[in-house]
């Protein structure tokens, strides 16, 4: 035990005395400016834009996501790396301290002052550089706004853009007439405007049944569904998804009241109010369509929407 004691002894001796015979790390070279790296700077800062204009003309051709991606990412990847070479490569990485004589004469001071101030002539490397800076971030917000305006309900009003009018037919999918007497109670169907695109953000709608004694809607839309006969916007005011599910009671002593689900997230909104949201993520009613039946028996709009159709983004919230 004890030449094992006297082993473990000499072993931390000997660890400790490498330790602090350990010599210091040499220094990391330092870089200095020179025109390889300058051109190497301004030919990345010069592809940034072109990147970016090649994100612009994919993104009004309708090419794939990935070009998007490729040509989007290449950009900001291009814009990283001069940065990165410019920080270590074109800042100066020395510190020059030395003393500043005093200036005796005003004359003196004033040149100094007005050499500070003045411009200099001519295309400096500096200034190509900012220059060459400047465009490539200009290029880059340009790139990012033009997709910007694609989003939210108020771009370009197509996503509040209603095709829905008075007296506008109800049709099916191969734009046929809905007749009311064809529905029954607890039917659920989905219907679009007759005429215009069934692509339309407000086009598509749920059209459901349920007994007239069953409504429970506000006074002012009191004659909104002829025979229970109600309408609602296929989507969804939660996340936009397609409302594809409608709940009707068939056994009413244990059955829920009759509603219309979100698939998605499950909220669920309940028909006979009006679409009054009563279970899940959304946080509020599902838009209703107005309807009346015409001289023939088929089911048109007898006005537009209760509020704006799609998911609370800031335009709808305003609705």
């Amino acid at each position: 035990m004890r030449a094992l004691g006297r082993w473990l002894v000499a072993a931390l001796l000997l660890l400790i005395g490498r330790r602090r015979a350990r010599p210091a790390r040499p220094e990391r070279p330092r870089y200095e400016a020179g025109g390889r790296d300058e051109l190497l700077v301004l030919t990345l800062l010069a592809a940034v834009p072109a990147a970016c204009v090649a994100f612009v003309v994919v993104y009004f051709t309708d090419a794939s996501t990935q070009w998007l991606g490729l040509a989007l990412g290449g950009a900001f990847a291009l814009a990283a790396a001069a940065a990165g070479i410019a920080g270590k490569r074109l800042v100066s990485q020395k510190r020059h301290v030395e003393p500043r004589p005093e200036l005796e004469h005003p004359e003196e001071q004033e040149e100094v002052l007005r050499e500070l101030h003045e411009p200099g002539e001519g295309l400096t490397r500096r200034r190509l550089l900012l220059t060459a800076a400047g465009g490539a971030v200009a290029a880059l917000l340009g790139a990012l706004a033009i997709p910007a305006l694609s989003l939210g309900p108020g771009a370009g009003g197509r996503l509040t853009r209603s095709p829905w009018r008075r007296g506008r037919r109800l049709v099916d999918e191969q734009g046929r007439p809905i007749a009311a007497a064809t529905i029954e109670v607890g039917n659920f169907l989905t219907a679009f405007p007759e005429g215009a695109d069934k692509e339309d953000f407000a086009s598509p709608l749920v059209v459901v049944r349920i007994r007239p004694d069953e409504l429970r809607l506000p006074a002012h839309r009191s004659n909104w569904a002829p025979d229970g006969i109600l309408a609602f916007s296929k989507i969804c005011t939660h996340a936009g998804c397609a409302v594809a599910l409608f709940r009707y009671p068939l056994y009413r002593p244990r059955s829920p009241k009759p509603a219309l689900v979100c698939p998605c997230h499950y909220s669920t909104f309940d028909v006979a109010r009006g679409g009054h949201r009563i279970f899940g993520p959304a946080d509020r009613a599902l838009p209703q369509l107005p309807l009346a039946i015409d001289g023939e028996g088929n089911l048109v709009a007898a006005g537009d929407f209760s509020g704006r159709v799609g998911p609370s983004w800031w335009g709808v919230r305003k609705s």
